[in-house]
């Protein structure tokens, strides 16, 4: 089992996608790359501790390989807007990737090489690389959101339609 962890906006969302992976064991909202301890989610919302909103997942590679791990990530989310995604606006929701190892770097810098070379996006992906730090997990009534609230405004009209795009697209690599 390998870790990675991803920051693409609203943690929400990308948990909801990777929840449906094949290979995924776990797939945890938290926090990661900010200077505060045991960081909560009002603390975190407030702007000035660093961290970005995550997902921290645990996935068997033999049967998803990392790479189409990121294929996802760049399909889920805008690469290209800098501390923000939609009208979630701060550094908590910038696009990052907090690798865990050199092949993880090397892997996430190839492929920002390769997108950013192949015209798919009309501005240059702001996507930070950095290695991973201490992550803190979101408070429990983050975990499993989407599930537990889905008639929640945020969720019917900004979760959900990331997850429809993932099946869509990616509807080969679903469990």
């Amino acid at each position: 089992m390998q870790t990675a962890t991803l920051g693409g906006g609203c943690f929400w969302c990308l948990e909801a996608v990777y929840k449906e992976l094949r290979g995924v064991e776990s797939v945890v909202s938290g926090f990661m790359g900010g200077h505060l301890d045991q960081p909560s989610y009002q603390a975190v919302c407030g702007g000035d501790t660093g961290h970005a909103e995550v997902i921290q997942v645990v996935f068997d590679s033999s049967l998803i390989p990392f790479r189409d791990l990121l294929e996802v990530f760049f399909s889920t989310h805008d690469p290209t807007t800098l501390n923000r995604q939609g009208n979630d606006v701060g550094k908590q929701y910038r696009s990052v990737i907090f690798w865990h190892d050199e092949g993880q770097r090397s892997a996430a810098t190839a492929m920002i090489e390769g997108l950013s070379h192949s015209g798919k996006y009309s501005h240059p992906i702001v996507t930070e690389l950095s290695p991973a730090s201490t992550f803190w997990p979101a408070e429990h009534y983050h975990q499993d959101y989407l599930r537990y609230h889905p008639l929640e405004p945020y969720c019917a009209y900004v979760v959900q339609p990331k997850v429809e795009k993932f099946r869509t697209h990616f509807g080969s690599l679903r469990k």
